[in-house]
């Protein structure tokens, strides 16, 4: 499957905001984003002209776009599903991204960052209601249960990632059982529970031009 291989930092600069996309690295002062929060480019320091209608909503689907890991005809895909759903289509594309099997490990806390969940998945670490599941666009429904193969139990990477969800820091529609490294989804999130700082109507008003 085609996947972005650049720079992912660069990433984060063109959007102006932190994606998270290199796990621990962006919370550290070796982030390059701390160095450079300017646009990358040979002109990025000098970009502050204002933006028109289309482009504020372009950057906000590149973004929602990036910190997930998509590419363009995989995000559109995901667009027309959420319009066909019943409910808001905004709403419905971004519950859509978040019941993806990368992005439910990477908020389990299982990997550091949702392309490390989409390795891990690919090498056939996870299991999906005790199957094996090595496709990281799975989509996960409530009560399925995750949980890491028991020949990767001890696997440092997992272990480490794990330090970093604190009790009561977790999302309010998983749960984890650290000890027995698995997790589960207890119901399908509503837009406020989802902790993902973009304007979805944005994108809904770009691709209904």
């Amino acid at each position: 499957m085609a996947r972005y291989t650049g720079a992912d930092c660069v990433l984060c600069r063109r959007e102006g905001m932190k994606l998270f996309l290199k796990g621990t690295k962006c919370s550290t002062n070796k982030c390059p984003f701390e160095k450079k929060g300017y646009a990358p480019g040979q002109h990025g320091q000098k970009r502050h002209f204002k933006q028109s209608e289309y482009a504020v909503q372009l950057r906000e689907k590149q973004k929602v776009k990036r910190m997930y890991g998509l590419l363009e005809r995989q995000f559109r895909i995901y667009f027309e599903k959420a319009e066909r759903a019943k409910g808001i289509t905004g709403e419905n594309l971004l519950k859509f991204l978040e019941c993806r099997l990368d992005n439910i490990i990477y908020r389990l806390g299982m990997a550091p960052s949702r392309s490390a969940a989409r390795q891990f998945i690919r090498h056939r670490h996870f299991m999906v209601n005790g199957k094996l599941v090595d496709i990281p666009s799975y989509q996960i429904r409530a009560g399925d249960e995750i949980q890491v193969v028991e020949k990767s139990r001890q696997m440092d990477v997992i272990h480490d990632s794990m330090k970093r969800v604190r009790d009561g820091k977790l999302v309010s529609w998983l749960s984890l059982d650290k000890a027995q490294m698995k997790g589960s989804m207890l119901q399908m999130p509503v837009r406020a529970e989802i902790p993902t700082n973009v304007n979805e109507k944005l994108i809904v008003e770009l691709y209904s031009k």
